[in-house]
């Protein structure tokens, strides 16, 4: 091929390039991001975060490495905990009169039950770094 006809043909690639490309108007996402984090994220977060705090205030120390905040649904806060030894002493705590403290200092997020599931939040060996929230 000689130099004139690869110019005519890039010319009409690019002719036929502009004429099948269609510029599709880009919808603006900023309003609809911002109104999804207002319902979904802020509502569950303010909630959760009031949890948390008072989970952190009552639980003894001990019990901070040990245990995770899975989730919350419905009123019920399910908390994860990584031995079975653990969990049996945090389950003994609840029944003392834990578990009252955590609904009158939980009452304004809507607390209502708390459920301990055996598990672990972080990968690995006990030896390694957990994953920290």
């Amino acid at each position: 091929m000689n130099d004139s006809s690869q110019q005519s043909d890039e010319a009409q690639l690019a002719r036929l390039d502009h004429f099948k490309r269609q510029q599709w108007p880009s919808p603006a996402l900023g309003p609809q991001l911002l109104e999804f984090f207002k319902n979904s994220v802020a509502k569950r977060q303010k909630r959760f975060g009031e949890i948390a705090d008072c989970w952190a205030k009552l639980v003894p120390p001990l019990f901070h490495d040990h245990c995770a905040l899975d989730g919350y649904l419905r009123g019920t806060l399910t908390v994860l905990v990584d031995s079975s030894s653990h969990l049996y002493e945090l389950k003994q705590l609840l029944l003392a009169g834990l578990e009252k403290q955590l609904f009158m200092g939980c009452a304004k997020a809507g607390l209502r039950k708390i459920v301990l599931k055996p598990g672990r939040w972080y990968r690995g060996e006990a030896d390694e770094k957990k994953l920290e929230f």
